[in-house]
């Protein structure tokens, strides 16, 4: 196991100095500082999560989120449940969702029969753009 920094002085020469709440305890030879370090991989960036949820209010399904977003679709469940967000009642309209780079969103805004007959919204998705459209249900009666 390679040492970490201290997140005093940065000095890379610490060591094991026991265990606190299951987690390894270091302490910097160099300024005698206690630490301890974040277990790797149990965290996603918030970045993520305020995504997820903002996905989730607009329509998508926990699935669909998964896909996109790469997270599982039991932590946005679980986020969703943590925020106690409420998705709109949507019966009438159907959300269907494209990526795209930025040369290919400025193509497809640029299309007239694209911007008309729907509601829709743009959105940062890392470096690419995700279009997510709403079209109504066709209802034939």
């Amino acid at each position: 196991m390679v040492a970490p920094k201290c997140p005093k002085c940065a000095a890379s020469e610490s060591v094991r100095n026991g265990i606190i709440n299951q987690r390894q305890r270091f302490r910097c030879r160099g300024c005698g500082y206690n630490f301890t370090v974040e277990k790797a991989g149990k965290s996603i960036s918030s970045y993520y999560v305020v995504k997820a949820l903002q996905l989730y209010i607009e329509g998508v399904s926990y699935r669909e989120i998964e896909r996109l977003l790469g997270v599982s679709h039991v932590s946005v469940m679980n986020w969703v449940k943590k925020y106690q967000i409420k998705a709109p009642d949507n019966q009438h309209y159907h959300p269907t969702y494209k990526v795209f780079s930025h040369a290919e969103l400025a193509a497809y805004m640029s299309k007239p029969e694209n911007m008309a007959g729907s509601g829709m919204i743009v959105t940062e998705l890392g470096d690419k753009f995700m279009l997510i459209k709403w079209e109504r249900f066709r209802q034939d009666r």
